[in-house]
């Protein structure tokens, strides 16, 4: 039941923090806040003290050990269609649920002094994203998957189009009409597979244990398997469906690209790991090699588009699907250090990414401009703020002794059994990255400040963000086998047999 309360927490923090935006905007934030530590509460209990909170046994990560799922509830709620409540977590789940209470965190102080228009409803829709998003990694009937997928679709919409920039209609409505129809065709899939099961076994059910291992028609497998994959891809994103997330970021608030950046992204390299490739084994064997490529496609393609930014958002948008190609290379290498080195790309990215978006919302937010072209100098205006900008760049690129580091080394050092010449063009996005990433820091942080800008450095409520995340990536990166135990039996126990 706790995974329930974990959502009807945010649900009710967002109708809260809507309702009180009559008393003025202090206190929607206030609401918002008090939802999310309470949820990052009842986080850090799971992982820590399982038994003070009813579940009894090992802890989330010591359940890992086993491979088991902690099944926290399971009811009908439409029988009739096979259709149940079903929550559950395991280790790869409970890390991408803390993230997302992490992020939602970070987020909510990315807003606080920047929403003022609105702000209840603000907060109602980031709260319901979150609550979404957590749906998505818990949710064990497709039904209720593809439910809560639509969840956050919805109120992020809202967050681009009500609090985004100068174009914030029509990125709205393009991140809206990708990620919908892709979750359509989605959902036709899913309806196609609980057909197969039914003929096979009598029995409609939209459970995922169920339908594994479900016999689908050898001429139609690719098929539906594509359709899932087509989603996934487009949420995680990948070339060629990816060109939504440039206009979605730089139009959006600073906290939307956090929540976009950070959390709905993974949304994507979940679904692939969770189900297309588990409920298509076959299927996805023989899509491996093109799965592959389009990841070494998105690494390449994407890092040279972001070389000829002048947009800060929209370059760090367009590397942020650079990185995330490594996370589907990963994923269709499909052996243990690939897999185990595509979750850290996710959680690692998940922060870097996130405070990178922070960073240049706030630049925005001071000096409202994104183009780089007007910028330089700001070292010596803002010094925390730049080395804030210094960390998280040198985090993005893959410093050794940080998490992204590890996670894109064990895709790598993974992929390199399937294919050496894959993994030599994904390996060169890595020097491409070094490369953008040292004219960004040049162009905006050093030489000379073009037009005199005075701005503030970071604020306190700044600082104590930027800091939990720099925490976080020095941990993964020191002692990542803490994560990795936790994800490790997950994707040992997805039985499927990749060569």
């Amino acid at each position: 039941m706790i995974l329930v309360w974990l959502m009807l927490i945010l649900f009710a923090g967002g109708i809260g923090a809507w309702l009180a935006e009559s008393r003025g905007s202090d206190h929607p934030r206030a609401v918002a806040l008090a939802a999310i530590l309470l949820d990052l509460f009842l986080v850090i209990m799971m992982l820590l003290v399982p038994d003070a909170m009813g579940l009894g046994g090992d802890s989330v990560a010591e359940l890992g050990q086993t491979g088991e799922w902690l099944v926290l509830m399971e009811a009908d709620w439409i029988p009739r269609f096979g259709v149940s409540f079903i929550f559950g977590v395991d280790g790869l789940s409970m890390l991408l649920v803390a993230l997302t209470v992490f992020l939602g965190l970070i987020a909510l102080g990315s807003a606080w002094g920047e929403i003022k228009e609105r702000s209840g409803f603000f907060y109602f829709n980031l709260l319901w994203t979150l609550a979404g998003v957590i749906g998505v990694f818990t949710a064990l009937d497709l039904f209720l998957f593809f439910f809560f997928w639509e969840v956050m679709l919805i109120p992020m919409y809202f967050i681009i189009a009500i609090w985004g920039h100068e174009n914030k209609e029509y990125a709205a409505m393009k991140f809206f009409i990708f990620t919908q129809v892709s979750g359509l065709l989605m959902l036709l899939c899913i309806l196609l597979l609980v057909f197969f099961h039914f003929q096979n076994s009598g029995v409609l059910t939209f459970s995922y244990f169920e339908l594994l291992g479900t016999d689908v028609p050898e001429a139609l497998a690719m098929l539906t398997m594509l359709g899932f994959f087509i989603a996934f891809a487009t949420k995680l994103p990948a070339v060629p469906v990816h060109n939504w997330l440039p206009d979605a970021h730089s139009q959006a608030p600073t906290a939307g690209s956090v929540i976009l950046a950070g959390v709905l992204l993974k949304t994507g390299a979940y679904g692939l790991i969770r189900f297309t490739v588990p409920l298509f084994p076959d299927a996805s064997v023989a899509f491996a090699p093109v799965a592959m490529t389009l990841g070494v496609v998105s690494i390449l393609y994407t890092a040279k588009v972001a070389y000829a930014q002048t947009d800060l958002k929209r370059l760090i948008a367009y590397t942020s699907v650079s990185h995330m190609g490594f996370v589907l290379l990963g994923v269709y290498a499909w052996n243990a250090q690939a897999m185990q080195g595509a979750v850290m790309t996710m959680l690692a990215h998940g922060l870097s990414a996130a405070a990178l978006f922070m960073l240049a919302g706030g630049l925005q937010h001071r000096i409202h401009t994104r183009d780089m072209d007007k910028m330089g100098g700001f070292w010596g205006v803002a010094p925390k703020l730049s080395f804030m900008a210094m960390f998280f760049t040198v985090a993005a690129v893959g410093m050794p002794g940080l998490g992204n580091f590890v996670g894109e080394f064990l895709v790598l050092l993974g992929s390199f059994q399937v294919s050496h010449t894959i993994t030599a063009f994904a390996a060169l996005g890595l020097v491409v990255a070094a490369v953008y990433s040292l004219i960004v820091i040049q162009k905006v942080f050093h030489g000379k400040n073009k037009n005199n800008y005075k701005m503030a450095d970071l604020s306190a409520m700044e600082m104590m963000c930027f800091g939990l995340m720099m925490i976080g990536l020095i941990w993964m990166g020191m002692y990542p086998q803490s994560m990795l135990d936790m994800a490790e039996p997950t994707l040992r126990n997805l039985d499927v047999a990749f060569p």
